[in-house]
Formats: C-alpha cells, sequence, structure tokens
C-alpha cells in the first residue's frame, strides 16, 4: 500500500512538464564543476513502465556515487500515514459536490470496471488522487518502477536513500490547485473510458524509450488537460526550489539524482537550472 500511495503522487507529475528547449537525447547527466570534487548524477525516470531494468551506464553512476536522492523519501516509515492524510478533500467537499449526475455516474462506471469499487468508497478523496488510481490500467503489463530500481541498488550498496522535497510539500500542490479543475480531468477520463490517455501514454513510454527528453516535454506542453494551465505550481517552483537541495547534497558527498524524465529539459527544467546556477552539465551517452 505504501508504495502504491507514493506512485499516486509520483504519477500525476509524469503527465506535466515546463517549456522546451532542446537538450540531447539522453535520461542521464553528469553534474560537475563549481566546486565539486566528485560528480553527481541525474536521472530522468518515468514513474510507471513496463521495464525499469538499469542499464550499464546508470549502474556505473550509480557505483559512482555514495547515495540516491529521489523526489521524495520513498523508504520513510511515515509515508503511508502522510499520504493518507493528504489524500482528502478539505471543508467536507465530496465529488458530487464538484460533478453533475451524469459525470458522477460515468465516473462510477468507469471506476467499476476497471477498480471493482464504486465511486462512493472514495467520494471524498481529491480529484488528482482518484485519476491516478487509474494510471496502472493505462498500460498493458505488470507495472513496474525506476524508483523502486534505483532504491534496490542503493540498499545493495548499504547507501541511504534521501529527497528532494517532503511528502507534505508535494502534496500541498494539490490544495493549490482547485478541485474544480483537476475533477475536468477525471471527467474525460470517464467519458472516453480511458482511450485517449492510453494512447497518450504510450506515445509518452516511447519518447521515453528513445531517451528525447525534449520531445518529452513538447508532447507534455501540448496536452490538453485542465491542469496544464498550473505549470508553475506542478513543476517550475519544485525545479527551482530543488537546485539548493541538489547543491547542498552534491557538495556533501557524490550523489545520484532520479527524479521523473519531465523535469530535466525546458527553459526551467533542472538540466537549464543547474547550468545557471554555475555546475556544468553533460549528457552521459
Amino acid at each position: 500500500m505504501k508504495r502504491l500511495l507514493s506512485f499516486l503522487v509520483l504519477t500525476i507529475f509524469s503527465f506535466l512538464s515546463v517549456n522546451a528547449q532542446k537538450l540531447e537525447n539522453s535520461t542521464l547527466w553528469k553534474i560537475s564543476g563549481n566546486g565539486l570534487e566528485k560528480p553527481s548524477y541525474l536521472f530522468g525516470t518515468i514513474h510507471i513502465t513496463c521495464d525499469a531494468s538499469i542499464n550499464e551506464n546508470v549502474q556505473k553512476a550509480l557505483d559512482e556515487t555514495s547515495q540516491v536522492v529521489l523526489e521524495i523519501d520513498m523508504d520513510d516509515p511515515t509515508l503511508q500515514t502522510k499520504m493518507m492524510s493528504g489524500m482528502y478533500m478539505k471543508d467536507g467537499k465530496t465529488l458530487k459536490d464538484l460533478t453533475s449526475e451524469e459525470e458522477y455516474t460515468a465516473i462510477d462506471s468507469l471506476f467499476l470496471k476497471n477498480t471493482g469499487m464504486p465511486i462512493k468508497m472514495f467520494h471524498n478523496v481529491k480529484p488528482f488522487f482518484l485519476s491516478s488510481m487509474l494510471y496502472p490500467k493505462l498500460i498493458d503489463c505488470p507495472i513496474q518502477s525506476f524508483e523502486m530500481s534505483l532504491m534496490k541498488v542503493a540498499k545493495e550498496q548499504n547507501e541511504e536513500i534521501n529527497a528532494l522535497e517532503t511528502v507534505e510539500e508535494q502534496l500541498q500542490v494539490f490544495e493549490n490547485i482547485p478541485y474544480e479543475d483537476q475533477v475536468k480531468d477525471l471527467v474525460k477520463m470517464a467519458k472516453d473510458n480511458l482511450k485517449s490517455d492510453k494512447a497518450k501514454f504510450a506515445e509518452m513510454l516511447s519518447i521515453y524509450e528513445k531517451q528525447n527528453i525534449t520531445e518529452l516535454v513538447d508532447m507534455i506542453k501540448n496536452d490538453d488537460s485542465a491542469v496544464a494551465q498550473y505549470e508553475d505550481e506542478l513543476l517550475v517552483k519544485r525545479n527551482k526550489n530543488w537546485i539548493s537541495k541538489i547543491t547542498a547534497y552534491s557538495k556533501e558527498q557524490p550523489t545520484f539524482y532520479g527524479v521523473g524524465a519531465g523535469h530535466l529539459a525546458g527553459e526551467n527544467g533542472v538540466i537549464n537550472l543547474l547550468k545557471a546556477a554555475g555546475y556544468k552539465v553533460t549528457a552521459v551517452k
């Protein structure tokens, strides 16, 4: 359950990104210079996939670093409790308050078909989380996650697993975006029975496999989801906040960072922000 809850937050951000700026095709980048004694590495993950195998370059980077830092600490024993406390709408709001009778019925049918459970069981859960509960249905294979693969290596190497932000900070994003806008995307999912979302995710997986992080950003930038207008809350502010954390961790010891690939490219992507902070950031082929 703890892993599922953490995926609910992480996978939401897989569908969102920032303005594009052409970069080399690579999901692994070396961070050096600016006073660092040893390099650190930045790896763009995808949170839901059919194959989260660690390739040779990523393994080498893991071997050369001494800690793993993810978006959130998925190894935190209090993660499930914190996630549960942030899943519910405030002020007594329920899904029925946000939808018409027709929309509510469509969402109920979607959940019955895909989870075997009626939507009334989750009537006060934030729409973002309801949408993300259906993400496993977007691919026809057992779900794997690069975050879990990275954690496995870190534990095998007896390394610390740390985070760029707290669970509370991630959950606050869903309070800053109106529930009314969150529910629009859930209604769209219900009306076409996940058809467009499955096609979108298949395209995203294909682009990720080519390691074309700029094309990935372009694709997501043109997404027609209702929450795309909240780019600043979803990505830009978070990316900017991460730079001081990356600086601190990297100066302390060589570090391997695993974040969603949608965070890498773009004017306000982590790669560009690190370069602006004085670091040399180079693609690892």
